[in-house]
């Protein structure tokens, strides 16, 4: 009798199985023939092999009869083997038989089995023992010689895979493939490690070992896909089951489960990489969504700050430039914040991508960091020209405020002056004055007319006031152009009622001096007049004796004829008029209205004295804050790109090291919101220069803004390179040296010779890490991106094909996958993501709703339009 165990025993020299089988035969050789034992081989052993035979569509019942053809063996061993064995021979005769058994056992001899003693003769002649040799032979090298577990292999590797999935379970110690399994227990424990849902481990009782197998074998059948290959009757009512039959049955659930085993690590490495994925977009949305946000407020804010629509007061203005302030010290500093998180959270996102082996991120069109940076440069260009406009715009309308008032002043000076001035003129108080007052009031009049004169150079200067307030824009023009209008109009009516005045005096002069000649002619006729008087009085008063009538009528004649003469010398007397009373002369502005104006004017000028040592005290305080906080940010700022080349220490340590930095930095703040106070204070008192300083607050808000971003961008390299070093597996020796080696070439036109440094060499192939490292092309190289091409020059990484791999064990082996399959194997977030992108799959062995995993798996590392 031919001893199949020791020919089988050979069939894989070196391997960890020999040594099992080789145990083995020292206790099976004398015990094969237990019928027990050939009696659960011969049912184990054909289940078994039904199990893969139905694939086929056919089946055995008799294991040593319907092999004997050699073609369901031949069936046999191209379905567990994946392969395809040479044409069977299809003749009834014992000669095909022979053949096809022998064709069968090459191929088994082909897979490294040495077959001593085990011929084509015994299975055609259907000796029941070399069959069942050889189907054991065709399971270990078929079922359990793959079987590996922590570098055990074949029967050790599926024990200590019992033992590993069994050991949380109570009353459950698998020890071996025969009694350890009689009560059952281990069977369901298997499955209830696997399928917790099929059964209730709690219920079973270890003293009812039938009940355990049959419920074991029964779900295993049912929902496993594992049939029945003992009897729990069998089992039970044996001292010790048969080994073979055990492990038989016990590899069917590895498989089972290593199958499952295979679609759940599948069904990680798919999640990983959607989840990588979906992180990825997220990214990728809050990216362009900030990004948008940045680019709507930026585009929003320049015409504000492009609007040069000028206030009409200096209170407007004033306020639009603590408008200006408000955006400054508000509104900016929150958006300064989201641009250098932008650039962060993008060189991040690139750092992910690299490091999962994706494309480069490219923004949506307009949205690229560089596109920002050019809108974020325009902004800060108007905001810029906004300031210088505004603080000329405050001086302009100082000017006009001082020119404004300068003309209210000297016009109000005028209309004083001329005040009454066209009533007086207009007054004909010369026409009751005698030649003296008349030729007093054109003496007063020449007077007036040089005084006139003399306020001619005050209306031409309120003119050319009112004229530069219309060149200067001023808000209120009307109203001075109708004041110097009415000014000059009044001045022209001065002028005519002066001219007039003066002709009528000078014709009144020369009346009087007319009527004077007539007074004189007059007085020449008076005398004789008086003379008369003087005689007729003294006639009149004469006393007179007459002692003759003759005498008396003589008297009477003579004083009749004095009578006649009265009415001429009273018409004499009436032309003598009274002389008038002097005309009072028109006052004029006296010394005690200069003696108000004096102290008014030493009031003023102090006044503007405090206010320049106030302004000086204010140039001086900026100056000094000012000349201590340039220097400490330029400091600062080079300190910081010293620590950004001299990183020491595990890259934990950096990371501490430069948040503290940046703490420490944080804690200067207040002294720029004192220095802003200060530069408030200055703006408020419109002073413009400061030779006490070279720094301006625009310099200092720019550099403290640098020194911030940059320290931000200092600690986003760091977290960057941790999540290289982390996911990459590189060492911190291997960082030191990707450091040195790119701090010694610093400048992007030497990278080319950090390259080479490392053994790149050739145009074509630094173009190939130039479009890596520089995907944006911005012309600048960082060392994040350095490691990143370095990690990944050196690891591997999931990749398309693995992903296609993965789908594939989900697929069943498919070029397609379903939605229920997705559903069943997935997460449900993650199976409607696969679901929503996957394109219908096209190929002629689809289904209704089948899916293309592989174009899929592909675009997940190409560029796609996720």
């Amino acid at each position: 009798m031919v001893d199949y165990h020791a020919a089988n025993s050979q069939y894989s020299a070196g391997g960890p199985q020999i040594s099992y089988m080789e145990q083995e035969n020292d206790w099976d050789r004398d015990m094969l023939l237990d019928p027990a034992w050939e009696r659960q081989q011969r049912k184990t052993f054909t289940a078994w092999c039904n199990s893969h035979l139905r694939k086929t569509g056919t089946q055995i019942e008799n294991i040593e009869e319907d092999f004997r053809d050699g073609l369901k063996l031949m069936l046999l061993l191209e379905v567990i083997s994946g392969e395809r064995l040479p044409k069977p021979e299809r003749g009834k005769m014992r000669v095909h038989n022979i053949n096809n058994v022998n064709k069968a056992l090459d191929f088994i001899a082909s897979k490294g089995v040495k077959l001593v003693s085990i011929g084509a003769e015994e299975i055609v002649d259907g000796n029941a023992k070399m069959t069942l040799g050889m189907i054991w032979t065709i399971i270990l090298r078929f079922a359990i010689q793959d079987i590996s577990v922590e570098e055990t292999s074949a029967k050790e590797g599926l024990l200590l895979w019992c033992q590993r999935k069994t050991a949380p379970y109570k009353n459950v110690n698998v020890q071996n493939f025969h009694i350890s399994w009689k009560d059952g227990l281990a069977f369901n424990a298997l499955i209830h490690r696997h399928r917790p849902e099929l059964i209730d481990y709690d219920k079973l009782r270890k003293d009812d070992p039938v009940t355990n197998l049959n419920n074991a074998f029964e779900v295993a059948e049912k929902y496993l896909d594992i049939p029945k290959m003992l009897d729990a009757e069998d089992i039970v009512g044996t001292l010790r089951p048969d080994e073979k039959a055990i492990m038989t049955y016990v590899s069917c659930f590895y498989h089972a489960f290593s199958g499952a085993q295979k679609a759940e690590t599948a069904a990680n490495r798919i999640c990983k990489v959607l989840a990588v994925n979906q992180d990825n977009e997220r990214l990728m949305e809050d990216y362009e969504k900030l990004a948008s946000q940045l680019l709507e407020w930026i585009r929003r804010t320049i015409p504000w700050l492009e609007n040069r629509t000028p206030e009409k007061t200096m209170a407007e203005m004033q306020q639009k430039l603590e408008d200006f302030r408000d955006y400054r010290r508000v509104h900016k500093p929150p958006k300064v914040q989201e641009k250098c998180q932008l650039e962060i959270s993008f060189n991040t996102l690139q750092t992910k991508l690299r490091l999962s082996n994706r494309p480069a991120f490219m923004p949506s069109e307009g949205r690229m960091v560089s596109d920002i940076n050019g809108s974020w440069q325009t902004l800060e260009g108007a905001e810029k020209g906004y300031e210088e406009w505004l603080l000329n715009e405050i001086r302009r309308l100082e000017r006009l405020d001082h020119l404004a008032e300068k003309f209210r002043q000297k016009a109000a000076i005028h209309e004083s002056w001329t005040d009454g001035k066209e009533t007086m003129l207009k007054q004909k108080d010369y026409e009751t004055a005698n030649l003296s007052e008349v030729k007093a009031l054109l003496r007063k009049h020449k007077a007036f007319e040089s005084e006139l004169t003399a306020h001619q150079d005050r209306v031409e200067q309120i003119a050319a006031i009112a004229q530069e307030l219309n060149d200067l824009d001023y808000y209120d023009s009307p109203s001075v152009n109708t004041r110097c209008q009415n000014i000059c109009e009044q001045w022209d009516v001065l002028g005519a009622l002066t001219s007039g005045r003066r002709e009528a005096l000078e014709n009144t002069e020369k009346q009087l001096e007319t009527i004077d000649e007539m007074y004189l002619e007059y007085a020449k006729r008076a005398a004789p007049f008086n003379n008369w008087m003087e005689g007729a009085m003294e006639d009149l008063q004469d006393m007179f004796i007459v002692h003759t009538i003759e005498e008396i009528e003589g008297l009477i004649t003579a004083h009749e004829q004095f009578k006649s003469t009265l009415p001429d010398a009273d018409s004499e007397r009436k032309a003598i008029q009274d002389i008038q009373e002097q005309v009072k002369r028109s006052a004029k502005p006296t010394t005690s209205t200069t003696q108000q104006l004096v102290p008014q004017r030493d009031a003023a000028l102090q006044e503007e004295r405090s206010k320049q040592q106030s302004n000086e005290q204010l140039r001086v305080q900026f100056a000094t804050q000012a000349n201590m906080v340039g220097p400490w940010i330029k400091t600062k700022m080079e300190e910081i790109g010293r620590i950004s080349i001299e990183m020491n220490g595990t890259l934990e340590d950096q990371l501490t090291n430069v948040r503290e930095y940046k703490e420490s930095i944080t804690e200067y703040k207040p002294n720029m919101e004192q220095l802003e106070q200060v530069y408030k204070l200055i703006q408020e008192a419109l002073i413009f220069d400061n030779m006490y300083t070279q720094y301006t607050m625009e310099h200092l808000r720019v550099s403290w803004e640098q020194l911030l971003t940059t320290i931000a961008r200092t600690i986003s390299e760091i977290e960057n390179q941790i999540l290289t070093r982390d996911a990459k597996g590189i060492s911190q020796e291997q960082l030191h040296e990707y450091r040195a080696s790119f701090n010694h070439f610093d400048k992007v036109r030497e990278f080319k010779a950090c390259l080479i440094s490392l053994g790149y060499d050739g145009d074509a192939e630094f173009a190939r890490i130039m479009g890596i490292v520089d995907p944006n092309n911005s012309g600048a190289v960082t060392f994040q991106a350095f490691i990143d091409f370095m990690s990944r020059e050196t690891t591997d990484t999931d990749t398309a094909d693995q992903v296609i791999a993965s789908f594939k064990i989900l697929a069943g082996d498919k070029s397609y996958i379903t939605a229920e399959e997705l559903r069943r194997e997935l997460p449900s977030d993650q199976a409607e993501y696969c679901i929503a992108r996957m394109a219908p799959y096209e190929g002629p062995d689809g289904v209704p709703g089948a899916l293309d995993y592989m174009s899929f798996s592909t675009a997940l590392y190409g560029e796609s339009d996720l």
